[in-house]
């Protein structure tokens, strides 16, 4: 692991950022996180001075806003001698927040670097990826079973899946979600297009404010069944 502009792709996102910090030289370090996320830093580095290269910023909310873009950017062109990495951790990032981030991303400031983190790689969109590499980082987890057909998805299949998963919790639907994304993309039979990738991180957001998970889970269903190849 290295402090090189990337999208890391983790579901341990905590781990991952002092996995980050410990490869340091001498770059100074500003993380833009979500709140759960600093909540967590907060305990692991519990009763430890902060160290000064490190600065960290919790967002507002749990999803990053255009602000919260506007100040990653203002950081990106703060001068600074030496390299500046700027971290940005969440559950996921609107397709909105990505394409505000695009043209820094793309042509970024002298001696600044920019590392993405989320655990879903369907949410991040073909523009980011084709200017920052991609790093999978692996995890030792069997690889869960989706009892949904994406291949043959249909009205009836989608009452019957939200069916089964009507007291599913927020955090387990977040895992079903990322298991729906793959399997849509591995599928090959929808039309995977920036609209229907915003469907999988607009689903992370929802759950992340509070929305019901049934609710969740019938609304992205319904919405990609809309997107499914005819």
């Amino acid at each position: 692991m290295r402090l090189l502009s990337q999208v890391i792709i983790s579901s341990e996102i905590e781990n991952t950022l002092l996995a980050l910090e410990k490869c340091r030289q001498d770059e100074s370090i500003v993380e833009i996180i979500s709140p759960s996320i600093a909540q967590n830093m907060e305990v692991e580095g519990e009763n430890q001075p902060a160290a000064p290269y490190l600065h960290r910023t919790a967002t507002e909310k749990e999803t990053f806003s255009v602000v919260d873009a506007k100040l990653a950017i203002e950081k990106a062109y703060m001068a600074s001698e030496e390299t500046t990495v700027i971290i940005l951790a969440a559950n996921a990032f609107s397709p909105v927040v990505q394409n505000k981030l695009l043209k820094v991303i793309e042509e970024p400031p002298s001696k600044k670097e920019f590392i993405l983190i989320t655990p879903n790689k369907a949410t991040i969109l073909d523009t980011i990826r084709s200017r920052l590499p991609v790093t999978v980082l692996s995890e030792q987890k069997n690889k869960e079973v989706l009892e949904l057909n994406l291949g043959q998805l249909s009205l009836a299949g989608v009452y019957a899946f939200v069916q089964t998963h009507k007291r599913t919790d927020a955090k387990a639907m977040k895992h079903l979600v990322e298991s729906i994304s793959k399997e849509a993309i591995a599928s090959q039979n929808f039309d995977l297009d920036a609209k229907t990738l915003s469907l999988f991180s607009n689903a992370f957001i929802a759950l992340d404010v509070g929305s019901p998970p049934q609710f969740v889970l019938n609304t992205l269903l319904l919405k990609l069944l809309a997107r499914k190849k005819r």
